[in-house]
């Protein structure tokens, strides 16, 4: 399932920023990019999202921005003396009176240090970083709460219109046995009167025994309904249940197919057909399913 969400905060000269993103997969796949010196809190921050998620690629971006003070910047008083003195050697050796300017020797490499990013405290930034974290991830869990509800709704109706076409091959599975029997007692008729001799009913009578034990369709048609009621049984519940759904589409679609290829009837095959594009519809959106 996609979903978005973001989040930023300040506090004591400490500024974050995290934008949490999904896009649709069967698995579970984190992709984290953050400040530098702050990968050491990924294990922090996955357990925190897979918290939030169980399917989906989720990126998390976060920035960290600190607010520079005295402290972060030292003057390297011997580098700036030994650029002084070369300055002072060269202008001798050319005759040159002027005097080097300030602004250009504090620009000079090394003149000015800046506190290395591996000697902050980042432990002490957690706390709000987790904050942060934790509020981008209550938003974009809402987004997708939304968009799973749009896609209940689908699967749904999805599932009733099934059950709507099973009713009626249900009523038609009768008729198929009784079809059968009419045509091929017909047929027996026409030939007995062509060629003037009799048979035995008892080998009709088997005849429509064998075709109608190779056309029920009763086992199937009453797993496909419990599979359907399981189907709306999870829906209804809080928990995630994706992979179970989608364990549940693979079995409709093989009870619709062998449906479909035991009726042998052109009407049941009509509503097969409508079944299996219901399934398959269900297919595709299952794979997102949290």
């Amino acid at each position: 399932m996609t979903g978005f969400g973001e989040s930023h905060a300040q506090l004591n000269g400490l500024a974050v920023t995290v934008e949490v993103r999904a896009v649709n997969n069967r698995y579970f796949k984190l992709n984290i990019r953050g400040a530098e010196g702050y990968a050491c809190f990924e294990p922090q921050i996955e357990a925190l999202v897979r918290k939030h998620a169980k399917r989906g690629t989720i990126n998390v971006n976060y920035r960290v921005h600190r607010e520079a003070s005295g402290d972060d910047f030292r003057l390297n008083a011997a580098v700036l003396k030994s650029y002084l003195e070369q300055l002072r050697g060269v202008s001798t050796q050319l005759g040159l009176a002027e005097t080097p300017h300030w602004d250009s020797l504090l620009q000079l490499p090394g003149v000015i240090e800046e506190k290395n990013s591996e000697a902050i405290d980042v432990d002490s930034d957690w706390p709000l970083l987790e904050k942060v974290l934790t509020e981008a991830l209550t938003r974009f869990t809402q987004m997708r709460r939304e968009e799973g509800k749009a896609m209940a709704a689908d699967l749904a109706s999805n599932c009733q219109e099934i059950a709507a076409q099973l009713a009626e091959v249900e009523k038609l599975a009768p008729q198929v046995v009784e079809n059968y029997r009419s045509r091929i007692t017909e047929r027996l008729n026409k030939l007995l009167e062509e060629f003037d001799v009799t048979t035995d009913p008892a080998s009709v009578i088997r005849e429509v025994g064998v075709f109608a034990d190779r056309t029920d369709i009763s086992e199937e048609i009453v797993r496909l309904k419990s599979h359907l009621d399981q189907y709306a049984s999870i829906m209804a519940k809080e928990d995630s249940a994706g992979r179970k759904l989608e364990f549940l589409t693979q079995e409709m679609f093989r009870e619709t197919n062998t449906i479909g290829s035991k009726a042998n009837d052109s009407e049941i095959a009509r509503r097969v057909v409508e079944m299996k594009t219901c399934v398959e519809r269900i297919r595709e959106q299952i794979q997102n399913v949290e």
